[in-house]
């Protein structure tokens, strides 16, 4: 006879945890709100403006054709794994999330995060992204 599972208890569709999301789709953060293609980045990269602090660098680009703001994450292979950088990637995302009505409608934003993101406080984290949208936003 097979050992008991958990999932055999009879809650078929049960989240593993009560903040898990079903699907892809990143809650309070929809695609609409990310800058997914290639084209897209490569121009933010020529025509934007860059801001470099502790924790990352960015580049930002006003763009009156959108409606709200989109942002954009890349991380190089210089810092690591593909471990490492997913979850870099994953911390700034949050802290973007967390913050996204404070950068004004209309801008581009692509956000490179340092090495040191893996290691900071999540709060220090938070107060950088809030630096970077008002430097956009002025």
């Amino acid at each position: 006879m097979a050992a008991p599972c958990w999932l055999d208890d009879g809650r078929v569709g049960a989240r593993s945890s009560p903040s898990a999301t079903r699907g892809k789709a990143i809650a309070g953060f929809p695609k609409s709100a990310r800058i997914l293609r290639s084209k897209d980045f490569r121009r933010v990269y020529d025509n934007g403006a860059k801001f470099s602090g502790p924790l990352f660098s960015a580049f930002c680009l006003r763009n009156n054709e959108e409606q709200g703001v989109r942002v954009g994450f890349t991380c190089p292979r210089a810092l690591g794994g593909a471990v490492v950088r997913n979850r870099i990637k994953r911390r700034v995302r949050e802290a973007v999330r967390g913050r996204l009505e404070l950068a004004g409608a209309g801008w581009e934003i692509v956000i490179n995060p340092r090495l040191r993101a893996m290691t900071a406080p999540f709060l220090q984290l938070e107060r950088e992204v809030e630096k970077l949208f008002q430097r956009c936003v002025n």
